[in-house]
């Protein structure tokens, strides 16, 4: 695993100086205007353990018995898969030199068997706070996607509304997937209104593709397939983190305990 870890590393550093010349083209103009383009020199070829110092937190969406989407052929729920994507995640952004924050790493949800509030809630309040104590600068909430009619595909990487600094990373992430996973449907990042990224730091939650796409629940139920997943994902924070450090300033942290809200 560890021979495979290194070749999969050079390819992501061979492939973020590409991620960051085509981000702001997913990102849209609205990211261009934040930020502005960054001079060549500085977003090719990051050094060795280029995420060396950052503490990132991986969240794998769903668990225990909250299954999340579900394969419309096989039935597989999708929080194995997140998990799965979750833990490759982790080895390549550790490979890097960060120091990961996971919020779940087995298969249980993160609430009491009968809470006072909410199980969905509860699991997302405590979701928070194992980020929040774990001091990560930044949140990757990783998810599979469904949708009611079955033609949707593509992967599809979320930021929070109104927020330049998850904006931005989102663009980066996004742009990866398309480049590296070559979609039917490349898709650009959009703003949302979800828990897990109102808690100040740059925040995205990437679905991975539709489980209720047939070709694509295909792809996502072959591990060979989360693993390319799991790069394109870290090679977006690779692209992202080469930009340099004058980047936009994320949204303060809000309490969303008692307002209606996207949960997942």
């Amino acid at each position: 695993m560890k021979g495979t870890l290194r070749v999969m590393t050079a390819g992501l550093l061979s492939v973020t100086g590409l991620c960051t010349a085509l981000l702001f083209a997913c990102a849209g103009g609205n990211a261009v205007q934040t930020f502005g383009r960054q001079p060549a020199a500085e977003a090719t070829k990051p050094p060795e353990g280029a995420l060396s110092g950052m503490v990132i937190a991986i969240d794998a969406g769903h668990g225990g018995y909250d299954g999340g989407a579900v394969g419309r052929v096989s039935g597989v729920p999708e929080k194995g898969l997140n998990l799965d994507v979750a833990q490759k995640l982790r080895e390549i952004l550790e490979n890097q030199g960060a120091r990961i924050v996971m919020t779940r790493t087995d298969d249980y949800a993160l609430c009491d068997e009968n809470p006072t509030i909410r199980k969905k809630l509860q699991d997302m309040q405590r979701r928070a706070a194992i980020i929040t104590d774990g001091g990560a600068q930044m949140v990757l909430s990783i998810h599979m996607n469904e949708y009611a009619g079955r033609s949707q595909s593509g992967p599809q990487v979320f930021y929070r509304e109104g927020c330049p600094a998850g904006r931005l990373l989102a663009g980066a992430v996004q742009e990866a997937m398309n480049e590296q996973l070559a979609p039917q449907r490349e898709r650009a990042a959009l703003g949302g209104d979800y828990y897990i990224l109102t808690l100040g730091v740059p925040s995205v939650l990437v679905e991975c593709g539709f489980l209720s796409n047939a070709k694509e629940e295909a792809k996502l139920l072959d591990e060979g397939y989360r693993e390319r997943v799991a790069q394109a994902v870290a090679a977006g924070v690779l692209a992202w983190q080469a930009l340099g450090q004058e980047k936009p300033e994320p949204l303060p942290a809000v309490d969303r305990s008692g307002e209606p809200h996207d949960e997942t």
